[in-house]
Formats: C-alpha cells, structure tokens, sequence
C-alpha cells in the first residue's frame, strides 16, 4: 500500500472526479492547466503529492486529443512531483475501437495510447467497458478493466417492469457482452444480423435471430457515438413486431448528429453513465444517465488499500 490517496481531475469531467471525492470522503487534489497562446499546455500540481498514491481522472472526449496530452503531462508531473505511485482513470479509453491492423500501414493506435501512459509514468490504469476487451492484454503495467452492467442492470430492474423486455444486440459481435446482461436480468435475448455487401456500402440490417413480436425491445451496446447503428436496430427490430424499443449503453459518445436522431427516432429511452460528461447542447430528455462515480471511487479504494476489485464484478 502507497502513503495518502490523492485524486486529481483533469479538464475532460471534473463534474466526476469530485462526485468520485465525495464517495471517496476526501478532497479533490488542486491542480491548474495553463493553455498558452501556441496551443501549448502547462500543468501544475498545486498540492504536494510526493509520497502520495495518486489517482489521475480523465476520460477521453472532445477534445480528444488536448485531453490526452493533459492527461500524459500530469502524468509526467506527478512523476517528478515523487508521487509513490500514479494510476490512471480513463473511464473511456482512447482510440479503443483502433485494436489491430485492419488497414495496409495504419497503427494500431490503442497499443500506443497504453505505451505513451507507461512511458509518461503511469504505474497502472484502471478503466471501464472496453470497446475491444483486448486493449486490456497491450498494457506492461496492471490494467483493470470495470464494467458497469451492475449499475445499469440495478437500475433497469428497479424502474422497469421487465416481464415483457427481450434484450437485443445491435450485431452478432455485440452478442457476448449482451449475454452478460441477460444473465443478470435473466431475460432472452435477439441478435440483428448485419451483412456487408461491398467495400463501400455501410453494414445492413437482414436477419432477426430472436422472437421480439409484442415485446419491449431493450437494445445492448457498450457506446452511442453517431447513433447510426441504434437508429438502424431500432427500426428494424420494430419492423419485426416489438411495441416499443429503449435502450441502454455505457458511454454516451453522442457524436455528429446524434442527439437529433435520437430524439426524431422511435427510441423511447437511452439510458447511459456518466463515463463522458454530456453537454448541456446534447442533453435530451429521452436520456437517463446514471453515475459510476460509486463503482470507480470502490476500485479506487481497492486498489488503494491492496485488496481486490473482484467484488465489484458482482
């Protein structure tokens, strides 16, 4: 175990670092950033942190790229400030879904992202609802990935009569994790079957393998970013039969136009964390959001005090 916990919250979600202070019963560490006029970032601990065990919060959202080097200069700082141990909290992960070489000469960019955190100092990271779960295995540093189906499913299970629901999958791929959430909520399950039938045509809806006729359908996914994928399942599966369709994800990317598909979409509900923050221009009212700052603040504490995380799996 290192000496006093210390959590530092960079510019990304502030609004989650102190929530995550709170259940922690501690204050946020101070820090400042100074943006100069070149664009060049200057971050300054404000507190002493040598011999502390410190806990960076900074999810990865717009700017994606300002926040990340935010992130690997407090980092360095932190480093050189002689913090006994420094982990980074990234409630999304950069360049996630960039996990292997699909592309002639492109960089697998998610094996970068996990080696620039290491060779900023990074002792750890800690992270939640991969996108590709084996960003997890490009870490030489630990590396615990959370998930927050308990939160979601917790959730669901209270506010839902959930007699009529069947969970849907947004694509085959989707269907293992959605399979957790079955098992948890100890409903059935249906898959929408995509095909891709050119190099340049977008993956379409043909199949329905499940029975969703007369049911609510409650579509799985780990993130909405353009909302493409959800609008397209949403039409499909009530072309199929279903009398109502929400649904629930862990980060609420909310890119391009997003927000307006959903709210002209059928989508009754979208219920999603905190893990991103959501500006006030992408707030809806079909969207529900729930905190993960209990679920990284009993991770936080864990790790903290060298006992496992395990627990928190549920």
């Amino acid at each position: 175990m290192s000496g006093e916990i210390k959590v530092i919250s960079g510019s990304a979600h502030p609004e989650l670092g102190r929530d995550i202070c709170k259940h922690l019963g501690i204050d946020l560490c101070q820090s400042s950033v100074v943006r100069f006029s070149n664009e060049n970032l200057m971050v300054q601990i404000e507190e002493n942190v040598r011999g502390a065990d410190v806990f960076v919060i900074q999810p990865s959202c717009s700017p994606v790229s300002d926040g990340l080097i935010e992130l690997l200069i407090t980092i360095d700082a932190l480093k050189h400030a002689s913090a006994d141990r420094i982990t980074a909290v990234l409630p999304y992960f950069p360049y996630t879904r960039s996990d292997k070489k699909d592309r002639p000469r492109i960089s697998i960019t998610a094996r970068l992202m996990a080696d620039l955190l290491e060779t900023a100092g990074a002792d750890r990271v800690l992270t939640l609802d991969l996108h590709s779960p084996q960003v997890q295995g490009f870490f030489r540093i630990p590396a615990d990935q959370l998930l927050a189906a308990p939160i979601l499913c917790d959730y669901l299970r209270e506010n839902r009569d959930l007699t009529n629901y069947v969970l849907v999958a947004g694509d085959v791929g989707e269907s293992k994790e959605v399979g957790n959430y079955a098992n948890r909520l100890n409903l059935p399950i249906a898959i929408v079957d995509k095909r891709r039938y050119g190099d340049d045509e977008k993956a379409q809806a043909t199949h329905l393998i499940g029975d969703v006729d007369g049911k609510t359908a409650l579509i799985i996914d780990d993130e909405i970013a353009s909302g493409g994928t959800m609008m397209e399942a949403t039409r499909f599966v009530l072309d199929h039969g279903a009398r109502a369709v929400e649904a629930a994800c862990v980060h609420p990317v909310l890119s391009g136009k997003a927000v307006e598909r959903i709210e002209a979409s059928p989508l009754t509900t979208l219920v999603v964390t905190d893990s991103i923050p959501i500006p006030p221009e992408k707030r809806s009212a079909k969207i529900e959001v729930r905190s993960v700052a209990p679920l990284l603040a009993g991770a936080i504490r864990a790790i903290h005090d060298g006992s496992s995380v395990s627990h928190l799996f549920r």
